[in-house]
């Protein structure tokens, strides 16, 4: 962060040349934190609700350390995706509030500790998917959400997913995470009138071609009011899913 440029914005807002509104929108034009090889966005929860989440595979030991540091002057809530408990003991090194959840493969940082967003649900369609359907779980937790999760859910045997179906038509929103065929989402999306976020996993034998069939299968999805995102990106359902319930519930305020 530039300090001079944040000062001269201050001054401009106490002085009256800067309305509280043009200051926040100024405040989401400055810069980001620069540490040479790595550029930490400082200023991304102004802009997306949720700060950066910093993820882990290919970055150097001395990197991430760099980053918790950074983030540990900071305030708010920080996520570490796709780290190892190698990555995690890095990361305390500099933040020492960190929590690692090892099936998520996350190592998060002050979550928060009331969540005033219900309607979240997330559910996999097999006990092998529930690493992308926890990851997507914790992001959507960390920004603030309730979260519902049903596993093991899958449409070979469909009465169990429909054992479910009060909570599936009260939700606001479903992360459907299902590798295989990839039907969950296309199942769900004909039961409810909530969006469905499907997330496809790389899970399955050789003609899933490590998760493009059922990617594949849920972009071709008959049922409305589907969306999807990429192979294995829980973090990305997660994050969707939390900014539909939380829009969701302002609009009831």
């Amino acid at each position: 962060m530039d300090e001079k440029v944040l000062r001269g914005l201050a001054q401009d807002l106490v002085g009256g040349k800067l309305s509280v509104d043009d200051f926040l929108v100024r405040l989401k034009e400055l810069p980001y934190l620069d540490m040479g090889d790595v550029k930490l966005d400082t200023h991304r929860a102004l802009r997306k609700v949720f700060p950066e989440v910093v993820y882990c595979p290919g970055k150097s030991d001395d990197q991430l350390l760099r980053i918790a540091e950074a983030i540990a002057e900071s305030d708010g809530p920080a996520l570490f995706s796709r780290a190892t408990e190698v990555q995690y003991a890095i990361i305390r090194r500099a933040l020492s509030e960190v929590e690692y959840f090892p099936v998520a493969r996350l190592v998060a940082a002050r979550l928060p500790a009331e969540h005033p967003y219900d309607g979240v649900v997330v559910a996999s369609a097999g006990s092998s998917d529930v690493p992308v359907a926890e990851e997507a779980a914790m992001v959507a937790i960390a920004m603030g959400c309730k979260v519902k999760r049903i596993y093991d859910v899958g449409v070979a045997g469909l009465h169990r997913l429909l054992a479910h179906i009060e909570e599936l038509q009260s939700a606001k929103v479903v992360v459907a995470v299902a590798g295989m065929d990839g039907a969950l989402p296309s199942v769900i999306g004909g039961i409810v009138s909530c969006p469905v976020i499907a997330v496809p996993t790389s899970v399955g034998y050789g003609a899933s071609f490590g998760g493009l069939a059922a990617l594949l299968t849920m972009l071709n999805a008959c049922a409305s009011g589907i969306s999807v995102v990429n192979i294995d990106n829980g973090l990305g359902g997660g994050y969707c899913a939390a900014l539909i319930a939380r829009q969701a519930c302002r609009e009831k305020e």
